[in-house]
């Protein structure tokens, strides 16, 4: 993918509850076309604490897209395209661990993935076929780019933001949220949080060179997983509980660009 002449020192894609950096400012929309296809929307790109920031809403900024449909592949081309290197990913997800309930920040270090019928790799269908058909082998036993996370652990640190450092992260297929059974088998799997747009982002990140790291978002607990069991889960509260956690972020940013 070419880039454009000014580089974008960092981008941000936004997911559930998180649809624009208020903060941004001299904004300019672009509309793009990639190989692959159009992203969710318009990419953002505007000035942040004297550093250029891009930001696209993974869902769409009226949240139209569900996981399953979301062009992962255009949405990190159309980043790319920008002059992006770095990306942070924030993902509102459910909390399965202890140390990740409501309202919690967290930066995971591992994933696994549970969903399928994604296009989960540059190696199929257009531009691939016709330019030579590499096949990519992308080393993914660590997930997430080691020095972006570091940069954004520090950043927390620097900002006063609470954060948790590390977890696993495990990727369903959605919309629907998942079954008490599912918590139980992905807690016996190692996974500390649930969410549904964690992959195929980061496997495409890596086969397009990208630095990428996940800001975990913790919206409530997953089904079962909370000191109330029965305990029934609401948009509004999924919303509120986001709002809460996401409230240093514009610290955290203010950290991250410093580095």
């Amino acid at each position: 993918m070419g880039t454009t002449d000014s580089a974008i020192d960092l981008a941000v894609i936004g997911g559930t509850g998180v649809y624009r950096l208020a903060a941004l400012q001299d904004v300019e929309s672009h509309e793009l076309e990639t190989g692959y296809g159009r992203p969710s929307g318009p990419v953002r790109v505007g000035a942040l604490h004297g550093r250029r920031v891009a930001f696209l809403a993974r869902h769409g900024e009226g949240h139209s897209v569900p996981p399953h449909l979301i062009n992962y592949r255009a949405n990190l081309a159309a980043l790319q395209t920008l002059g992006a290197r770095r990306v942070l990913a924030l993902n509102t997800v459910g909390g399965i661990g202890e140390r990740f309930g409501p309202r919690v920040l967290a930066c995971p270090d591992q994933l696994i993935d549970y969903t399928w019928g994604r296009v989960s790799t540059l190696c199929e269908g257009e531009p691939w076929a016709s330019s030579g058909g590499e096949v990519l082998h992308v080393d993914f036993g660590e997930p997430y780019t080691r020095t972006l996370r570091t940069a954004v652990i520090e950043a927390a640190r620097d900002a006063g933001v609470a954060l948790v450092d590390g977890g696993c992260y495990g990727a369903t297929q959605g919309p629907r949220l998942e079954t008490r059974a599912e918590i139980v088998r992905m807690r016996r799997d190692g996974c500390d949080l649930v969410g549904m747009t964690g992959m195929p982002e980061a496997g495409l990140a890596r086969e397009l060179g990208l630095d990428y790291a996940c800001l975990a978002i913790v919206a409530n607990w997953a089904a079962g997983a909370g000191p109330d069991p029965d305990e029934v889960i609401t948009l509004q509260d999924v919303l509120d509980n986001v709002a809460v956690a996401s409230a240093g972020l514009p610290a955290l940013l203010a950290a991250l660009l410093e580095h």
